[in-house]
């Protein structure tokens, strides 16, 4: 049957970073990306997330066979049915980001069959996707962070983004040297990764305020609804709260959205259920009028993005921009912090370099 699908195939690396980073809650030396190909119609499709290798294990054992056969047109079956056969092992963490990888993989598939770019296929909004550049880790040293920030800069981002939540009186430090290094005309962003509690990250809200932050992502814990409203309500006007990161399903999203606890919804394709999940989650933010951002895996997101009614800004992370260039042709690269889409190609427009990502093969 040549219009179903006739395999499935996981692959999981492991790309070591620069040096050891570290947020406001974790620390890291690698980072594994496990990687989902399909094929039909001689055509292959590309997904992938990011996180443990066991994914990779589940995909092949839970989800293949209820892959293996299908059409790859009915994008919304397939996942209904593969959402029912994890029932019992819940649907969050792992098992959701396994089906995040299948299915951005079915609809990188379907796009490549039909002959259209994905966002052609999912119906464009806008035809470039504003981004802000994302690092500044907590293991920097105050010249790691400035050559950063710096290097940012004069690659015509106007938007960066750095973490803090380690120490409260060293993050102010740091804020500070990132200001210094990025001049007055760049907008600073900042991630505590839910690394502070509510008093703590009310006082330093005023604290950063005075050097122009305008974005303040996880002050507290993502699941502290109440504390992250306490704090859009009782902080500084010019700083928005953004959080959804760590959310899997579209009722997670929803919880975040009716209780207002976040000014900007984020949400990550690589963890919430691929381009559906977020599509789901979008909808759910241009329903409450809220500005939509994606979090990480800027080549995965591009697409989608360019879809999204309500869309904001999405991040250029630095850890997964060196894996996504890495490992595949076709990864667009910012101008004056702007991605747009190759038309020209299908799907995502991305293409495996298999002997440079096989270096880094685990399974």
């Amino acid at each position: 049957m040549p219009d179903r699908i006739v395999n499935l195939t996981v692959a999981a690396y492991r790309v070591p970073t620069d040096t050891t980073e570290s947020d406001g809650t974790l620390e890291w030396d690698s980072t594994t990306m496990v990687l989902v190909e399909i094929t039909a119609c001689g055509r292959t499709g590309i997904g992938y997330t990011y996180g443990d290798s066991r994914i990779a294990d589940f995909i092949v054992n839970r989800l293949k066979p209820r892959v293996i056969g299908a059409d790859p047109n009915d994008i919304a079956r397939i996942v209904a049915a593969l959402s029912a056969d994890i029932r019992n092992e819940g649907q969050a963490g792992l098992t959701r980001m396994a089906i995040s990888a299948v299915d951005t993989a079915l609809w990188d598939l379907k796009a490549r069959i039909l002959g259209l770019p994905l966002c052609r296929l999912l119906g464009m909004a806008r035809d470039k996707v504003l981004v802000y550049a994302s690092g500044g880790f907590t293991s920097y040293t105050d010249e790691q962070l400035s050559g950063q920030m710096t290097g940012w800069r004069e690659e015509g981002f106007n938007r960066v983004k750095m973490k803090v939540g380690r120490e409260a009186e060293l993050d102010v430090y740091r804020v500070s040297r990132a200001r210094v290094a990025i001049g007055p005309n760049v907008s600073l962003f900042i991630d505590a990764n839910g690394a502070y509690d509510l008093r703590q990250a009310l006082e330093l809200a005023g604290r950063f305020a005075l050097q122009g932050v305008t974005w303040f992502e996880e002050p507290v814990s993502s699941d502290d609804l109440s504390g992250l409203k306490h704090i859009r309500e009782n902080g500084p006007a010019s700083m928005r709260v953004a959080a959804g990161e760590y959310a899997y399903t579209k009722d997670e999203f929803l919880r975040l959205l009716q209780t207002e606890a976040v000014d900007v919804l984020q949400a990550d394709a690589t963890r919430c259920g691929g381009v559906t999940g977020i599509l789901e989650a979008a909808i759910l933010s241009h329903a409450f009028h809220k500005p939509f951002s994606f979090h990480c895996a800027p080549a995965l997101h591009l697409h989608p993005a360019l879809c999204f009614p309500s869309f904001f800004i999405g991040e250029y992370f630095y850890d997964h921009v060196r894996i996504e260039q890495l490992f595949f042709d076709g990864v667009r690269s910012p101008v004056n912090g702007i991605l747009t889409p190759d038309l020209s190609a299908g799907g995502l427009g991305l293409e495996l370099k298999r002997q440079d990502a096989d270096k880094y093969r685990i399974l």
